[in-house]
């Protein structure tokens, strides 16, 4: 109410300094008016409006005042010219002048106590508000740079070990959504506001109750994929490794046919042995690496085949692993619900009948059996080095390949969390780990990744219980279904594909971390390759050395593929190696081998590493969620481009031309727009949502409408370290070897050449923007 009793005294005083004007006017009626000197008076145009607010509004308080004479607003001819015509109005206001003056101090000295009263308490409120009140959230402070070590801090070794331990101690018979629904409790108890288990129907291709087998003509021997004979008490042994030995989606049924060696499958080889042979329906002896398998079968289905027998050479594993007798699994789904391709597995939609994605029969092998096959002896240790598996071309084998399958209607969960950014809520970064696997298979893996990702949201609520938060939304996912053909991701980002579209601006990815103990390898989109060597040179410059190669743009594995090939999101990727897998042909990781128990905790004893991937993770996500200004790259994305047409296998002086306009508009962007921005001065709000939504969408650009099976989409990623130039180029340059026609090379240019013509427009469209949106504020 003291609002109001200010208010009162005001007008009160504003009416008796009025009047007492009059009365001094009164008594001087000869002297002429200075209008336009009394149309100037300092406040004297505001009284005028309260008094006419006050008429107007009927307020009666001030009744001890005679107000009748007073209405100069009413008056058409103005309150000068009223006073001048009416010698008579004096005569109702004639007051002694000593009574004016006490009346002033009185109110003086009224209005003087009102005011420090009123100050005093609200002195006193603020001081109580502010003393018992949470403080609000503060954005982050980007340019200091203890500000993210004092969240990550809280993120430790031990702690990572304690969650991992409870988690591989969850009974593994246990179905997804069980372990999922563990997973949404124990991310709500670390404060995590909005958490959601999503559910999937989604088509599985699992194990029938016995195993596939493998007979030998000439002897009748029969062998299961590992090795073992086919012996009465084993086939009712039901051994997880015997029935998990496959290869999911692949054709069922029984082959009998001639084994012909294909070494890796490449276009050489297969030209090599089309030269030789006739290979219509028979089995060929692929091993695993080098490029892409689902390319490889295709391939192989292209030319003929039948069926495929797949194997790891022991030459191409670290010597640590000793995998020679394992059998594995492998996936022939390239992303998502085979029976809702390109649509979410939801209520209602369609199914297709797609229980077999290929009409090879494909079963993988182990290595044993594959030498069993060639007939070589146990050991061909050899004092210089490992001799690679070939099988002689004299040899001729004859066997009959048994593949059942049963393709089964499944639940499969993700569980999703947000944690809210206070600016732009609507702009999501993505931290996506994966929390179950085959049965008996990859068993740790899915532990290391989940331990990872729940301290990284442990340390994170804490410093949000204390007010901050992240200026853009966090979101943490956990995928199921991604052994399988990474399932859970892509069914939630085809459900959510438009909003994702337009709202997602970076993946950050937590697949298996900890792969090896050797060398940090870090994978980053051409636009995060900058911020992620920063973090890495900066965090291992601690306690803990993390020796590593070089940032690069190589294609991944994991629940990244939707975002990358079908988003254009950038991503990145922290993961420890050993330096022999590094070096070995790519693509061995599309094996998914049976783990023995303590795999983990062997390479990671005391969880040193993971605490390392947690704190390097977590400071790419903090940077990428509260930067103002996006910590992208524009430039790097054009020399990546520059750099991947170097080399004389192919003309690309046009597409040279193109990527040098594109590198010109890169650097104008970078210069005029991007450096600007990064002064806080000049971080008008628009103008930082601007940008932003430019560098959000640079990589989509260079999504190709079709790539080849098992390549990126997005042709800014390379197959592996060893290639320099576009995969997809590459592959085409291979590919009119096996056809004798450079129909498809023609192709791919003109892919690339679109790509790299798109973003150079995207770039000026974007410098077009700025100049029409700030031409007048320059």
């Amino acid at each position: 109410m003291a609002y109001r009793k200010v208010n009162a005294d005001q007008r009160t005083q504003g009416h008796s300094q009025y009047l007492d004007n009059d009365d001094l006017q009164a008594t001087t009626l000869e002297l002429e008016w200075d209008m336009e000197k009394e149309l100037e008076e300092p406040g004297f145009d505001h009284f005028r409006l309260d008094g006419t607010v006050d008429h107007h509004s009927g307020n009666s308080q001030n009744t001890n005042i005679d107000l009748e004479p007073i209405q100069p607003s009413a008056s058409p001819k103005g309150r000068f010219q009223r006073l001048q015509e009416d010698p008579d109005y004096v005569s109702h206001y004639t007051r002694p002048a000593p009574k004016s003056n006490r009346c002033n101090f009185c109110r003086i000295f009224k209005l003087f106590c009102t005011v420090l009263t009123l100050f005093i308490f609200g002195i006193l409120i603020g001081y109580y508000a502010h003393k018992k009140c949470p403080p609000s959230p503060t954005p982050s402070e980007p340019s200091d740079p203890h500000f993210y070590h004092e969240i990550l801090k809280e993120i430790k070794a031990e702690n990572i070990q304690q969650i991992f331990r409870d988690l591989i101690q969850l009974p593994r018979k246990e179905e997804d959504t069980d372990i999922a629904m563990k997973l949404l409790v124990q991310w709500t108890s670390c404060g995590l506001e909005d958490v959601q288990l999503v559910n999937y129907s989604v088509l599985l291709d699992l194990p029938s109750s016995s195993s596939n087998t493998l007979t030998l003509k000439n002897s009748g021997e029969c062998f299961y994929p590992s090795g073992q004979k086919c012996y009465r008490e084993t086939k009712k042994l039901h051994s997880q490794d015997l029935l998990y030995s496959y290869a999911a989606y692949s054709a069922k049924g029984t082959l009998e046919a001639e084994v012909i060696d294909v070494q890796y499958g490449t276009v050489e080889d297969l030209v090599l042995i089309q030269a030789m042979t006739n290979v219509t329906n028979k089995i060929a002896l692929l091993k695993l690496g080098q490029s892409p398998l689902l390319y490889k079968l295709s391939l192989l289905e292209e030319a003929g085949f039948g069926g495929v027998l797949l194997y790891v050479d022991p030459c191409d594993l670290p010597k640590t692993q000793n995998l020679s007798d394992k059998a594995f699994m492998v996936s022939l789904n390239k992303g998502g619900d085979p029976s809702t391709p390109g649509y979410p597995s939801i209520d209602g939609n369609y199914r297709q009948n797609r229980s077999n994605l290929t009409s090879l029969l494909v079963q993988p092998i182990s290595a044993l059996l594959a030498k069993r096959l060639i007939s070589l002896p146990e050991d061909r240790s050899k004092s210089d080095g490992c001799i690679p598996l070939k099988l002689p071309v004299t040899e001729k084998r004859i066997i009959s390949l048994n593949i059942q399958t049963v393709p089964t209607y499944k639940t499969i969960s993700n569980v999703i969390g947000y944690l809210k950014g206070s600016t732009f809520p609507d702009r999501y970064v993505i931290v996506g780990s994966h929390h179950n696997s085959v049965d008996g298979y990859s068993g740790q893996e899915w532990a290391s990744s989940t331990a990872v990702i729940t301290a990284l949201i442990q340390a994170l609520m804490l410093k949000v219980k204390r007010g901050w938060r992240p200026d853009r939304t966090i979101v943490f996912c956990s995928w199921g279904g991604t052994s399988f053909g990474n399932i859970g991701s892509y069914e939630w980002a085809e459900d959510l594909k438009k909003v994702l579209q337009r709202n997602v601006v970076a993946y950050v990815s937590l697949h298996n971390p900890v792969r090896g103990n050797s060398s940090l390898h870090p994978v980053a989109s051409p636009s995060l390759q900058q911020l992620a060597t920063e973090r890495q040179s900066l965090t291992c410059l601690g306690k803990m050395k993390c020796p590593g190669s070089n940032v690069s743009s190589v294609q991944m594995q994991g629940d990244s593929d939707y975002f990358i090939n079908h988003l254009g999101v950038p991503t990145v990727q922290f993961s420890y190696e050993d330096i022999k897998t590094l070096e070995s042909p790519s693509f061995l990781f599309e094996a998914v081998f049976p783990a023995h128990h303590r795999v983990t905790e062997e390479l990671d004893p005391l969880f040193n590493l993971h605490e390392t991937i947690a704190k390097l993770t977590g400071e790419v996500t903090l940077q990428i969620a509260s930067e103002p200004v996006l910590p992208f790259n524009a430039l790097d994305i054009a020399l990546e481009v520059q750099n991947s047409l170097k080399g004389d296998q192919l003309d690309t002086r046009q597409l040279l031309a193109m990527a040098s306009r594109l590198r010109d508009s890169a650097e104008l962007f970078q210069s005029d727009e991007m450096r600007p921005a990064n002064d806080p001065k000049e971080r008008a709000p628009i103008r930082v949502r601007m940008l932003n939504d430019v560098l959000q969408g640079l990589e989509k650009n260079f999504l190709v409408q079709q790539a080849p099976p098992g390549f990126y989409r997005n042709i800014l990623y390379r197959l592996d370290e060893k290639m320099s130039q576009f995969s997809v180029l590459l592959e085409a340059l291979e590919h009119c070897k096996l056809h004798q026609s450079n129909e498809s090379l023609q192709a791919a240019l003109s892919k690339v050449l679109n790509s790299i013509n798109s973003a150079q427009v995207y770039f000026k469209a974007g410098l077009d923007v700025f100049e029409t949106a700030f031409a007048g504020k320059k």
